[in-house]
């Protein structure tokens, strides 16, 4: 049996606040080549998510610790949802080829992750175009506030 125990995410949360990207994953799946995807990530308040889609797979999220604004965009960047994953939503699924990025809220926050495999890098067609060129603290500042129905300036 896998676990991860409140003692795991303590530790991965410290590995997130020392990683230059402040983030670190536990992978439940045995490796890369895996056809289901499902891994734990701590991810601190000032990571980045660049706007991105998965074209193969849907992505499902929860909140093991901490909150995250999870933001789904049409093509040219408007917000088409959103969801505060431990506060108004336990899980949320994204479709196949959905435009999305996440917020994390607090120090110490873990995210749970499961998508189709095998892993591959974001392809640079897959992160949106609208996003490229802008702060980390830019996008995570609007991602904080924006609502659906708004664009990006």
């Amino acid at each position: 049996m896998k676990k991860l125990t409140a003692a795991a995410l303590t530790e991965l949360s410290q590995q997130a606040r020392l990683s230059p990207r402040l983030r670190a994953n536990s992978n439940l799946h045995r490796d890369l080549a895996d056809p289901i995807q499902r891994l734990a990530i701590a991810m601190e308040p000032d990571t980045l998510i660049l706007p991105h889609r998965h074209p193969h797979t849907w992505e499902i999220l929860t909140a093991l610790r901490g909150c995250f604004t999870v933001l789904v965009f049409d093509n040219a960047g408007r917000v088409i949802e959103r969801a505060v994953l431990g506060e108004d939503s336990s899980v949320v699924e994204i479709p196949a080829g959905g435009w999305h990025a996440v917020l994390s809220h607090d120090v110490g926050a873990v995210i749970f992750e499961v998508k189709h495999g095998p892993y591959a890098p974001i392809a640079e067609a897959d992160v949106a175009a609208w996003s490229k060129g802008r702060s980390a603290a830019d996008l995570n500042a609007w991602y904080a506030v924006a609502q659906v129905g708004d664009g990006i300036d």
